[in-house]
């Protein structure tokens, strides 16, 4: 019979919970790689899913997934002149938190372009896309938002006509698609008194010019909806994305783009390389440093249990010694122990991993890649860790068998 195997059975309490406790170790370490994909799924979902070939920002910023970005929501009807466009269509994204049935409820607003985008891209899992251009939403399962479930946002009642599954924003939050119009009500919903103190205020600097003294008239526009002004901007949306037709040169669309000052391009590429450089890059190298810990903690135990291991049959390798054994037989129990010691943690981990993972408040995604490359580190932590162990057992002299 194999020394290991039978050395393990004569120890196999110690062998049990010593497997257990390092399968938790690398189940976590596994987590951390799974984590780290989780978070870039998660950050391009939904440009993966748009599906454009060009975004339009504002000038000199990095997108609405990066930062605020804020343009005319009359853009879109300039990019359609561009030669090689297809399509144009507005795009509204912010974060709103509210409170619904006693729970506070976080969700992602994306408004589409009505009635151009309807939501048809969205995979759903029950329901239907938006079918009119005010109070409705379609929503992600996350939410808790059942089908049917009317909320209020803002001044108005929305109902959920679609669920969604797995649509999540780069912070974890459930996306909510909303129509442009009702996604901006939403975004610049301000409570009556605010709107009065503004009005107000608008009426009392009309009164300080001469202008609104000489045509009192103003005074009543200037105390007005901020719409029937006209010197007010035009309605801002976060982006507009652009899709281009078919053989059209990108590079050329690009280039005529470039010329106007107040926005920036960026292609579907480089909106996924500003979202991993930006938001997720923190969060990496945050995983990586607690994964390259987690490693060097999980070697060192193992160490410290095979030495004890090896220290508690002294005796037993000074017989083997005396009655002639090799070097390389007992160096290879202590490696052989140390090796099935990983390789049962590594298999608990993956066991447990697999009920554990899809419970987690954010996506754990394990590849066949993470699994192949922690089974590599599995395994040169476990030669690692019997080099302590082994060294002992070879300085061991026969006659310690023969001491009391």
């Amino acid at each position: 019979m194999n020394l290991a195997v039978r050395d393990i059975r004569h120890n196999a309490g110690r062998f049990a919970f010593t497997s257990v406790g390092i399968g938790l170790l690398l189940m976590i370490v596994m987590g951390m790689g799974g984590i780290y994909r989780g978070l870039i799924h998660e950050a391009t979902l939904l440009v993966d899913r748009i599906g454009a070939d060009l975004w339009i920002v504002q000038g000199g910023t990095r997108g609405p997934f990066a930062e605020v970005s804020r343009i005319p929501a009359n853009l879109e009807d300039r990019v359609r002149s561009v030669p090689g466009v297809a399509a144009a269509r507005r795009f509204v994204s912010h974060t709103i938190q509210r409170e619904h049935d006693g729970r506070p409820l976080r969700m992602v607003v994306q408004g589409l372009s009505w009635p151009e985008d309807r939501g048809e891209w969205v995979p759903l899992v029950a329901g239907r896309p938006l079918r009119q251009a005010h109070y409705e939403m379609i929503a992600d399962q996350s939410l808790k938002l059942p089908l049917g479930t009317r909320i209020r946002l803002g001044k108005d009642v929305h109902e959920v006509v679609g669920l969604t599954r797995g649509m999540v924003g780069s912070g974890g939050d459930g996306l909510a698609f909303f129509t442009v119009s009702d996604a901006m009500a939403i975004q610049f919903d301000q409570p009556g008194e605010a709107l009065r103190l503004e009005r107000a205020a608008r009426r009392a600097r009309v009164e300080s010019i001469d202008l609104g003294r000489l045509q009192p008239l103003l005074l009543d526009r200037a105390e007005g909806l901020s719409r029937g002004i006209p010197a007010f901007a035009t309605p801002q949306v976060s982006a507009i994305f652009v899709s281009l037709q078919p053989g059209a040169d990108a590079a050329a669309v690009r280039q005529t783009l470039a010329t106007w000052p107040d926005i920036t391009c960026y292609s579907t590429g480089e909106m996924k390389d500003l979202l991993l450089s930006g938001m997720v890059d923190k969060a990496k190298r945050q995983l990586g440093l607690f994964r390259a810990l987690l490693i060097i903690i999980s070697t060192i135990i193992i160490a410290l249990i095979v030495y004890t291991l090896t220290l508690d049959k002294i005796r037993d390798i000074a017989l083997l010694k005396l009655i002639g054994a090799r070097n390389g037989v007992i160096g290879g129990l202590i490696l052989q122990q140390a090796l099935l010691m990983g390789a049962f943690g590594y298999v608990l981990a993956w066991w447990i991993g697999r009920y554990a993972f899809p419970r987690f408040p954010r996506l754990v995604l394990i590849e066949t890649a993470d699994l192949v490359s922690l089974a590599i580190i599995v395994t040169v932590i476990s030669i690692l860790a019997s080099l302590a162990g082994i060294w002992k057992a070879l300085r061991v002299e026969p006659n310690t068998v023969l001491s009391a």
